[in-house]
């Protein structure tokens, strides 16, 4: 007898607004965040921490929807690269057939979109595949990958990170 095929995991929608000037794009959510219905929600993915040293913010200590706002008030958006795809488990490596977003509309629907940044090798793969010539159109970085199974050291994941910060919207004052 053979084995039934892995399901197809189904990736978020965007978090983006006008005013995205970074769209950081990740490869596919893995099964926490799958299961919890939230962006990078597997306590051993190390996004919210390198965010939070980015925009100056304790992420981690946020509830969901506060990271959430916190990133789109500094001009930060998400999304993934693959719409869908089969895969056993959490890894990129194990990803089948995968299905590409449609990156070059979406980010042509934003506005003030400037940076388009990929967490992660694959995400950088697929990503700039799905884009060809457009890419010419932003400024691309990659990053190294936020996920746990990067053995890169924390210290070196967050100074590529912090590449990001001079591509940020200024912080919103509290001061009128």
């Amino acid at each position: 007898m053979t084995a039934s095929p892995p399901a197809r995991d189904h990736a978020f929608p965007p978090l983006a607004d006008a005013r995205t000037r970074v769209l950081i794009l990740g490869s596919l959510p893995g099964r926490a965040s799958l299961a919890a219905q939230e962006y990078y929600a597997n306590p051993g993915n190390g996004f919210w921490r390198l965010m939070g040293a980015v925009v100056g913010v304790d992420l981690p200590a946020l509830a969901y929807g506060a990271r959430l706002e916190a990133l789109l008030a500094r001009g930060i958006g998400l999304w993934d690269v693959i719409a869908h795809a089969q895969r056993a488990g959490s890894l990129d490596s194990a990803i089948r057939d995968p299905a590409a977003r449609d990156l070059a509309a979406m980010a042509d629907a934003l506005p003030a979109l400037e940076t388009i940044a990929f967490n992660g090798r694959t995400a950088e793969r697929i990503g700039l595949r799905r884009l060809g010539e457009d890419a010419a159109r932003w400024r691309v970085l990659t990053l190294l990958s936020s996920s746990g199974a990067c053995a890169v050291p924390g210290a070196v994941k967050q100074a590529d990170w912090m590449r990001l910060r001079a591509r940020l919207a200024p912080p919103l004052s509290s001061s009128a």
